[in-house]
């Protein structure tokens, strides 16, 4: 009996044991991976999410050469500063090998194949590798100043050199580092500093054209000087040159992607052509436009030099089967993946140790590609071997889920992007997609809410245009019985008031109960009808005073609020949490009374005849056009759409343009300037307000420093 008990208490423990190894097995299997792996919001905020893709192999480690003097003997030739990878249609793994002068190949399993070594003209740093789908080997020969074809064999099929051709400057400096083949045999060549873009040669080695060239930069500040310079002063100016592409590669459809990084390239560092050269990321879709700057990095490892946050520098592209693009970052060596269209799926990586070799970690990356099944690899030119990364369990149901939204089969993607969602139910990628299958499920409610739950606005709005179309389509006879009415009623009430006259009855009855407030606040209609005049009131007639000021300034508070709280998503797409009432009310007021203190002191050494409650009053009355247009504007909001975006702008820059006017039709009247004497002292109010703002912030900076200094003063008084 006893030998029974204890027969299942030790069966017992052990199906315990069972359980809890089962339990913790998965969370070995993501500590396995050393990096995090996120996404972003629409808001920009980072999200973590599961590992999309897992390391799982290290290639090209263990590589060796017959010995120079006994060749029967094997010593390590392990990788030198390789530069480049190409992953063939069977998968075959080649390796620009820049170090040793070689290209180095694999199979599909990273099991060494052969070397690729010309003996009569050998290779001299090559930086790039290409091979067609005929399996014609292209090497940009980069010390050599040409690209070599080989055969499958290693037999050398042609060379091209820098082109000779009349439509070839003689600046251009032909030290080719990446070359990529079109389907046609077509040659795409990267030049090292290349400005004008990328050699395209024909099939017969001739020059074709530059092609992908990047537009040059062209600031404020350029469109400035070439308004006011004359053309001898601009032809002075030192010459703005187009950023030149790094590197290229190309997809199974024909699309060529150029990488183009360095200082001060923020946006398009990823462009996807197409055969005229146009960039087709740049182009307009229906929920929205994509992307237009790449590379991500967790923003906890972000590096600041002079107090301005580092970019990342984008070195390679690869494109898998489904057009999703993954980019090398070699400044925070992260990876970010993106879909066809250009939006984000996920990013990964981080910083290596220094000491050691760490599966999954890059030290210093130099290219990527991708095989037919979806895995990465990565190469790493310091630690000289190549990462393999495979796609998760999570990561491979993003895919599925994506490229069924890419193909437009909506419906079908609806069950994986509720898994995904489930997984993780902050997932954008997840959210957008829900929100295509309810549109296109004609659930419009829902598809309005999932894409305000993503912070599209562009789809929110297109929901929101159909919720309004099938509201008014049900309501139409509604609508016109009651225009009918309304147009018959106001035809009697016309008559009637004709009839008794009820316009100066009106009058005679307010002129009786007139008050003094009611006759200042009455002023902002006379300022709207005769601005100079109104304002002139102001001065000279006491038409205003402090209480009707204050009234306006809280009537503008209200309408600043309700303008922040209440404008519709599809014009403001901000999340609710952010909406803070302080943080819209302090700024406005600080600048607004920081402009009423600096212009009564311009103006009184300018000769300004207002006094301070002239200038504070005055200032106040200018806020009308927010009463009057912004808050009538936000409510309207709530019933437009972007189809009707080009009149909600209109009114809100007409709001901002008799903003403006108020001000300087208010410092003409209350100080008699003329419109000359009105800019100037306007000018110097804001140069005022700036030096007023640089000072508040010098003097809460230093009495913070201040009370740190004497409550550490204090601290070491009390503990000694």
């Amino acid at each position: 009996m006893r030998s029974n008990v204890r027969t299942w208490a030790r069966l017992s423990i052990l199906c315990l044991l069972a359980v809890v190894l089962a339990s913790l097995a998965p969370i070995k299997a993501a500590a396995e991976v050393t990096y995090g792996t996120f996404t972003k919001d629409s808001f920009g905020h980072q999200i973590i999410t599961q590992p999309a893709y897992t390391p799982y192999k290290m290639i090209g480690t263990e590589l060796t050469v017959p010995d120079s003097e006994d060749p029967s003997i094997q010593v390590p030739s392990p990788l030198q500063k390789p530069s480049d990878v190409f992953i063939d249609d069977k998968d075959n793994i080649y390796i620009a090998d820049t170090g040793n002068n070689r290209i180095v190949k694999f199979n599909p399993e990273g099991e060494f194949l052969r070397y690729y070594q010309l003996e009569d003209n050998a290779l001299n740093g090559p930086q790039g590798v290409f091979v067609t789908d005929n399996g014609d080997i292209f090497i940009a020969d980069t010390g050599n100043k040409r690209v070599v074809r080989l055969s499958q064999e290693g037999e050398l099929l042609n060379e091209y050199h820098r082109p000779e051709s009349r439509n070839v400057p003689e600046t251009l400096k032909f030290d080719p580092t990446k070359v990529v083949v079109d389907k046609r045999g077509y040659i795409y060549i990267v030049t090292m500093g290349g400005y004008y873009g990328m050699v395209q040669l024909d099939p017969d080695g001739e020059f074709k054209r530059f092609y992908g060239a990047n537009a040059a930069p062209f600031s404020f500040m350029d469109a400035i000087k070439r308004a006011i310079y004359t053309r001898e002063m601009y032809e002075n100016e030192t010459s703005k040159i187009p950023p030149s592409i790094n590197n290229a590669t190309i997809d199974h459809e024909g699309f060529i992607y150029t990488v183009t990084s360095g200082e001060g390239v923020s946006s398009q560092q990823i462009k996807k052509l197409n055969y005229q050269g146009e960039n087709i990321l740049a182009q307009y879709s229906k929920f929205g436009t994509a992307k237009q700057s790449f590379g991500e990095y967790n923003r906890f490892d972000a590096r600041f030099v002079d107090g301005v946050s580092m970019q990342p520098q984008i070195i390679d592209v690869a494109v898998d089967q489904e057009g999703n693009f993954t980019v090398l970052d070699s400044y925070y060596t992260y990876l970010s993946q993106y879909d066809a269209s250009g939006n984000l799926l996920f990013y990964w990586g981080g910083p290596s140790s220094a000491a050691t070799s760490q599966l999954g970690l890059i030290k210093t990356p130099s290219a990527i590609e991708i095989n037919s099944k979806g895995d990465l690899f990565v190469l790493d030119s310091q630690e000289n071997m190549l990462q393999a990364y495979r796609l998760s369990e999570f990561g491979a149901l993003v895919h599925h889920a994506n490229r069924l939204t890419q193909q437009g089969r909506y419906v079908e993607s609806e069950e994986p992007w509720e898994e995904v969602l489930r997984l993780n139910s902050e997932y954008l990628p997840a959210i957008l997609g829900l929100a295509r299958v309810a549109y296109k499920k004609e659930d419009y409610e829902k598809a309005a809410e999932l894409f305000k739950r993503a912070g599209n606005a562009v789809g929110y709005s297109e929901s929101f245009w159909q919720i309004r179309l099938q509201w008014f389509q049900k309501r139409f006879s509604i609508f016109a019985n009651t225009v009918i009415i309304i147009a018959v009623l106001f035809f009697i009430l016309r008559r009637l008031s004709r009839k008794w006259n009820v316009k100066r009855l009106w009058q005679q009855g307010m002129r009786g109960n007139r008050m003094a407030l009611l006759d200042q606040l009455k002023q902002t209609l006379v300022i709207i009808r005769h601005p100079v005049d109104g304002f002139t009131a102001l001065r000279y007639e006491n038409k205003g005073s402090y209480l009707s000021a204050f009234i306006l300034l809280a009537a503008t508070s209200t309408a600043l609020v309700a303008t922040e709280t209440t404008t519709s998503f599809a014009f403001n797409p901000v999340p609710p949490s952010s909406i803070n009432i302080g943080s819209v009310l302090l700024p406005f007021f600080g600048v607004w009374f920081g402009f009423v203190v600096c212009n009564y002191l311009v103006s009184s050494i300018y000769h300004g005849e207002g006094r301070f409650k002239d200038v504070f009053v005055g200032s106040a009355y200018a806020l009308v056009p927010f009463i009057i247009v912004g808050l009538p504007l936000a409510i309207l909001s709530n019933i437009m759409t972007h189809a009707e975006g080009t009149i909600y702008d209109y009114l809100q820059n007409g709001m901002y343009i008799w903003l403006a006017l108020m001000f300087i039709w208010m410092v003409q009247a209350l100080h008699n300037y003329s419109v000359g004497e009105t800019m100037l002292n306007i000018i110097l109010s804001i140069f005022a307000l700036m030096i007023l703002a640089v000072l508040i912030f010098l003097i809460f900076g230093l009495t913070n420093e201040l009370i740190v200094f004497i409550y550490e003063v204090y601290q070491e008084v009390v503990l000694r």
